[in-house]
């Protein structure tokens, strides 16, 4: 008998036959349960079969392959390895015959294998290669005995009745089958956090993560489908662990369940809270983000919701807590939260998360999270244009309008947009949407756009919005223009003679305009109209002139003005014809001055280059014209009138001249022929050049008969001298400097004058070299000097060879050999050289930078430097060094140039010949380099600039830094000192500091100081007497006035005699302000103010001088002739004060607006430059001459005899009194100012200095003595105030004249004084006892004058 263990496995093999077999013939589910209570035996197992043998159905099919399902429940779990191992080792395939059904059983395998667990439950796990299938998968529990073991198979909690629910063979639908997922988990340990929980290379954070992911790994591993369980950081919060579960999809149940047996796994030292493990859910939460295009100011709506409920929610944005709230939940159980952004800005971009939480589930908290991140973009408008313009009267522009657009790059249903206009200009439009666009359609009217208002812009601005808030605008900007309607007007029709001027004028009504240009076409191509002074625009006014001075055939053509106004331009055209005239100063004239006889034919003639153009030439002699003969000479062709002069003409000079009529009636005249008529003298010389008496001088064009092609400009003058002319000056220039200076005269007169500059510039050096030994001649030299000087005002371009082509022609006439030359250019009111240093200057200015440059050009005796003002400008430094060694330095500081307008131009150019050229006065001398700074395109008034010399001779003296003048000296310039400081001095510099710009250089001259400190000594000791002495003299008057004016005569004198003194006080008042001023030109206005009132108060001085003597005339003359005192005293004073004020206002008026009203280095009057001392000699030497005839005079009239004779002792009485006067008058008249005269004179003996200075500081002490203290009046009125009780005596004795005190002298002492000066006294009482008489009277007069 076979073991029970056998027996029963057999059993179960049969079992599994019959159910095979009884799956064929029922339909009903093959699950059949039987319970092993006992060993297995044959019977039962035979009896069994029976009862399913009766019940089995027959039917016939083909063979099919079944899988069938038996649960075998076994007692003792002790045999459930047996049996595994049995149908393991089965020897299948096995064939059987049940019931007449063969059947092959192929496969016996155990799928599932079920313990006993708890009362209504079982602990169920699946074979090897066997897994539960889908359906089941999420209500698979896990025992709640698992172990640690990481090879046992899984057990999950089952019922009892498994309802045909078994492992199936392992496939991709299996559960736990298919991509596993992600879990994010995490869990608190309550512990203290350390910081080795950050370092994940710490041993602690190691150690934790291995045990943590032990614990993790063992817990989920029965999770379907579980890969791993990894530990992703720690954070503190005591310590939370973040982990990830990687899995397939598991129940809230499954996980609940793993988390239940998570801390059995963990020792309990790490204290793990299993009621802190928290799930995150990431895909079952719906985000929405309303509007989905979000643009800057929209309001955005975050909508989060989940289908369960929750205890609230938390919104993040870049992982930071916005907001915690409870969410809305709805009847459907679901769970819904807003968040509102209102006003969005692009610092709310990035990141935004939900989190729900669900703690309603035990072991676990749910988190259901999800994340959107929101791109918040600006409203950007794309534009159609960006800014246009529109012509308004243009009829296209009016039936097609502009049409202005702005489009966004999104498709926004909701967007709206308005147009608003703002402008000068006010045309609106019509506006539309089209799609993601808001258009704007301009309606054109004229009348709104009126040419005046041409080029104004008005800005249309668009403002969109979104719908959801964001608001955005854009400006279109728009240009109204107007088409210009341009016209030219002429001075003339259609044709202008050569030499005359004409105007064009251009109209346009576009105003103002932009730029305007003139053109002329006379060929194929028109060519820009480029002078400098020619064209006058005004802009405001549309109008621009074309001034053109003197026409020249390069005139001619068709005038095209070309007006320009944004992008626009329109033009008109006018043709004018020059018909051609020849120039006044290219006709020869012959003779240009002559002699003529009367009744004698002279021949008159005037030349010109030969020309294809037939003119009518008439000479005009005295008005009257006549007919003129052409002859052709040579190249030339000359006009001929043969004038025969009347006899009664004789002795008169007659002018003639002849002029040349062109075809449209235009007439040049020729210079003036000069004919000195002479009728029935003996002629000297006669020739060719013509006839003269001895000593005619005869002028003569620079024309020879015999070269009739050397036609050059100039005249020679011939004196008639013994019989023969000979030639006393010669002007001629030479044929190429001739030629050089009708060319400059074309050009400055030409239309294209600046772009052929540069051209006439390299000519002109090559023609003055080649011509360098003909400069030492000065009409030559004079011409050069005359073309660079017409030339200089025309711009030019600063380009390296036109500077160099002109410092170099200015070189080749400033040479050494042409330093005779530029003596005889120099006489005269207008020196050559200032008007060549001029024109340098004039040229600097007009220099145009080429590419923000101005180079640095040297010659050999010329330097030029400059630099472009810009916004990074410093200082101006500019070292310039000569051929002599000599340096000049040149400092602006950045201050002053930053002062001025950019792209300005700052020049400077040295010269090392051009200084001792220029005039100077005989005791100075030019000690150093000259240079010339300029500024271009600015008018400064005030510049300051510092330059350091160096001294060419350092053994002169006295620098004084200088700049040259040109309006001195009636315009003809000179050296001044206005505005210019020596700063400093060493032994070879001069450092000088000035505040205006033009051409410097330091004077120097022989140290003379020395011999001027004993005149310095003479004058201020003598001065302090003076002043001394006449302070003592007023006081003196004033003490004894009531005593001394006790007739008319005495009263007149002593009123001149206190207005002397007190004239010449003040002028050496004056005087000593002149002292105190140490620098002349750094006070200016006082030294003006001063030399005003010395010379006022001088002449003061000498003209009460004259009425001092013309009194004394009166009255010894004009013995019987009476005139009051008033009288006097008004012509006193108009003498003494009106006529002094008169010249020395008109002298001052004259002279100070030309600048030569003071002397150079001095506050006295001007001598050298206006001659204005003589307002003070001239006067002063008439008064000496004028009283010294009054004292012959009355010397005369003393010494002649009178009725009564005279004893001896009268006779020499009278001639000691006339001595005293003589002796009085002189010093103070003329003695002092014939000293000063003589000093003008620079060679004057130092002598008279000395006199002179001593003479007239001690005016005051002479005033004093021979004025008042010689007085025997004056002595015995001191005497008689220092004795009261004897003036009292005397006062009673004294019956002839009886004195009032002048008014207001006892109450005011000093209006005492006052009433002295001005002539004011008391009555005079006549004692009615005294027979007086007039002689007594007179001779008490005479008396009192002469004493």
């Amino acid at each position: 008998m076979p073991p029970p263990i056998n027996a029963g496995l057999h059993c179960l093999f049969l079992l599994v036959t019959a159910c095979c077999q009884t799956s064929q013939d029922s339909n009903f589910s093959p699950f059949i349960q039987y319970i092993f209570d006992s060993p297995i035996g044959e019977e039962s197992i035979q009896s069994e079969m029976q009862r399913q043998k009766r019940n089995m159905i027959t039917f016939d099919f083909t063979l099919v392959e079944y899988t069938v399902d038996i649960e075998v429940s076994l007692m003792d779990s002790s045999s459930l390895e047996l049996v595994k191992d049995y149908l393991k080792n089965l020897n299948l395939s096995v064939s059987t015959n049940i019931s007449n059904v063969e059947m092959k059983v192929s496969n016996i395998s155990v799928t599932t294998v079920c313990l006993p667990s708890g009362e209504n439950s079982s602990c169920c796990s699946c074979e090897s290669g066997y897994a539960w299938p889908r359906a089941v998968c999420g209500d698979l529990i896990t025992c709640p005995s698992a172990s640690l073991a990481p090879n046992l198979t899984c057990g999950y909690m089952r019922n009892v009745t498994l309802n045909g629910t078994y492992c199936e063979p392992q496939t991709a639908e299996s559960c736990g089958m298919g991509e596993p997922i992600v879990m994010e988990m995490s869990v608190r340990l309550d512990q203290v956090f350390c910081d080795d929980l950050s370092n994940s290379s710490s041993d602690t954070y190691k150690k934790y993560k291995y045990d943590l992911e032990t614990a993790f790994n063992a817990s989920y591993r029965c999770l379907p489908g579980f890969v791993s369980a990894t530990v992703t950081g720690f954070t503190p919060g005591s310590v939370f662990v973040n982990y990830e579960v990687k899995a397939g999809p598991a129940s809230i149940k499954q996980i609940a369940s793993a988390n239940k047996i998570l801390p059995q796994f963990l020792v309990p030292s790490y204290q793990l809270n299993p009621d802190t493990i928290t799930r995150k859910i990431t895909n079952q939460t719906n985000f929405t983000v309303i509007p989905e295009d979000i643009f800057e100011g929209d309001t955005v709506r975050l909508i989060c919701e989940i289908n369960s409920t929750s205890e609230n929610v938390t919104w993040y944005h870049r992982d930071q807590i916005i907001s915690t709230s409870l969410p809305n939940s709805t009847d459907r159980g679901t769970s819904r939260s807003i968040l509102k952004i209102p006003n969005i800005t692009m610092k709310n971009s990035d990141s935004y998360s939900c989190d729900f939480t669900n703690r309603n589930h035990q072991f676990q908290t749910l988190l259901y999270h999800d994340t959107k991140t929101i791109t918040i973009s600006q409203l950007n408008i794309t534009r159609n244009v960006n800014n246009i313009s529109v012509v308004c009267n243009r009829p296209e522009m009016q039936n097609n309008s502009s049409l202005l657009s702005c489009c966004i790059d999104k498709h926004l249903p909701l967007l709206t947009g308005v147009w608003k206009v703002n402008g000068e200009i006010n045309i609106t439009g019509d506006s539309s949407s089209t799609g993601n666009c808001i258009e704007y359609k301009l309606k054109i009217n004229e009348s709104l756009c009126p040419p005046e208002k041409s080029g104004t812009v008005t800005t249309y601005t668009c403002e969109l919005e979104t719908g959801h808030g964001a608001r955005s605008s854009q400006n279109i900007s728009v240009t109204y223009l107007w088409e210009a309607n341009v016209k030219i007007s002429s001075s003339v029709k259609s044709s202008v003679s050569e030499g005359y001027e004409f105007n064009l004028t251009c109209e346009t009504d576009v105003r103002p305009y932009e730029d305007i240009s003139w053109k002329i076409q006379s060929g194929k191509k028109p060519k820009t109209v480029d002078c400098d002074k020619c064209i006058i625009n005004n802009s405001s006014a549309g109008t621009s002139l074309l001034k053109v001075n003197a026409a020249t055939q390069d005139w001619k053509g068709t005038y095209i003005c070309t007006v320009f106004h944004k992008y626009l331009n329109a033009s008109a055209s006018k043709t004018i014809e020059v018909v051609s005239l020849p120039l006044q100063q290219n006709i020869l004239i012959d003779p240009v001055e002559a002699v003529i006889q009367c009744k004698v034919q002279q021949a008159l003639q005037c030349c010109i280059k030969t020309s294809t153009v037939d003119y009518t030439v008439k000479f005009v002699v005295q008005q009257n014209e006549f007919e003129a003969v052409k002859t052709e000479k040579g190249k030339s062709t000359c006009y001929v009138y043969n004038h025969t002069e009347a006899e009664g003409s004789a002795g008169k000079k007659l002018t003639a001249y002849c002029k040349f009529i062109n075809s449209i009636q235009g007439e040049v005249k020729s210079k003036n022929i000069t004919l000195d008529v002479i009728c029935g003298t003996k002629i000297s010389c006669s020739g060719s050049i013509g006839i003269g008496r001895e000593g005619d001088t005869t002028i003569k064009p620079c024309y020879d008969s015999n070269r009739p092609n050397s036609f050059t400009q100039g005249n020679i003058t011939y004196k008639c001298s013994k019989k023969s002319w000979i030639p006393q000056r010669n002007d001629c220039l030479s044929e190429p400097i001739s030629n050089l200076l009708s060319d400059a005269e074309s050009l400055v007169n030409s239309p294209y004058q600046i772009e052929e500059l540069p051209g006439y510039l390299e000519q002109l050096k090559n023609e003055t070299e080649e011509e360098k030994n003909t400069l030492n001649h000065p009409a030559n030299l004079g011409a050069i000097v005359h073309i660079i000087y017409m030339i200089s005002s025309i711009p030019v371009k600063a380009e390296s060879n036109t500077i160099h082509n002109f410092l170099s022609t200015v070189d080749s006439i400033v040479a050494d050999s042409t330093r005779e030359a530029w003596k005889d250019l120099n006489k005269g009111k207008e020196p050559k050289s200032s008007s060549l240093l001029n024109s340098i200057e004039s040229f600097s200015m007009n220099l145009q930078p080429v590419n923000n440059n101005i180079p640095h050009v040297s010659v050999k005796t010329l330097q030029l430097q400059g630099i472009v003002v810009t916004e990074n400008s410093t200082d101006y430094d500019k070292t310039f060094h000569s051929t002599e060694n000599l340096t000049v330095k040149v400092l602006i500081g950045k201050t002053e140039v930053q002062t001025l307008n950019k792209t300005s131009t700052i020049v400077s150019v040295m010269y090392s010949n051009l200084g001792p050229i220029l005039p100077r006065n005989k005791t100075q001398c030019v000690n150093g380099l000259l240079i010339t700074t300029t500024v271009g395109s600015n008018k400064i008034q005030k510049f300051d600039i510092n330059m350091t010399f160096a001294k060419k001779n350092p053994s002169l003296k006295r620098p004084q830094c200088v700049f040259w003048n040109f309006t001195l000296n009636e315009q003809g310039g000179g050296w001044d000192t206005q505005g210019c400081t020596a700063t400093w001095e060493e032994d070879n510099y001069v450092n000088c500091s000035c505040n205006h710009l033009t051409s410097f250089s330091i004077l120097m001259s022989p140290d003379t100081t020395s011999q001027g400190k004993v005149e310095d000594y003479i004058t201020y000791i003598g001065l302090a007497i003076s002043i001394l002495s006449l302070v003592t003299c007023i006081i003196i008057e004033s003490l004894v006035w009531k005593y001394v004016t006790n007739n008319t005569t005495s009263y007149m004198r002593h009123v001149c005699i206190l207005n002397i003194a007190t004239s010449l006080l003040i002028a050496d008042v004056w005087f000593i302000v002149t002292a105190s001023i140490k620098d002349q030109q750094m006070s200016t206005g006082i030294c003006v103010v001063a030399t005003f009132f010395i010379h006022l108060f001088y002449l003061c001085v000498f003209f009460w001088m004259l009425s001092l003597g013309l009194i004394l005339f009166y009255r010894l003359v004009f013995i019987l002739h009476n005139t009051s005192k008033t009288t006097q005293k008004a012509v006193a004073f108009c003498l003494g004060y009106g006529c002094p004020f008169v010249i020395a206002v008109i002298t001052i008026a004259v002279t100070l607006p030309r600048n030569n009203y003071t002397r150079k280095g001095a506050c006295w009057l001007n001598w050298e430059d206006s001659k204005a001392l003589l307002a003070f000699v001239i006067p002063a030497l008439i008064i000496v001459v004028m009283n010294l005839s009054i004292t012959a005079v009355v010397i005369i009239k003393i010494l002649r005899p009178t009725i009564g004779d005279r004893s001896n002792s009268q006779e020499r009485k009278s001639l000691f009194h006339i001595g005293k006067s003589v002796a009085i008058l002189t010093p103070l008249l003329g003695l002092t100012w014939g000293f000063g005269l003589a000093t003008i004179n620079k060679n004057s003996p130092r002598a008279f200095h000395i006199l002179f200075a001593l003479l007239n500081t001690l005016q005051g002490l002479f005033i004093l003595v021979f004025g008042t203290l010689w007085d025997k009046k004056i002595q015995e009125a001191l005497l008689k105030r220092n004795s009261m009780s004897k003036w009292s005596s005397q006062q009673t004795k004294s019956s002839s004249l009886i004195l009032v005190t002048p008014m207001l002298a006892m109450s005011y002492p000093f209006s005492r004084t006052f009433n002295n000066l001005c002539g004011k006294t008391g009555k005079y009482r006549v004692s009615s006892s005294e027979p007086s008489s007039a002689s007594s009277e007179n001779t008490s007069k005479s008396y009192s004058l002469l004493n």
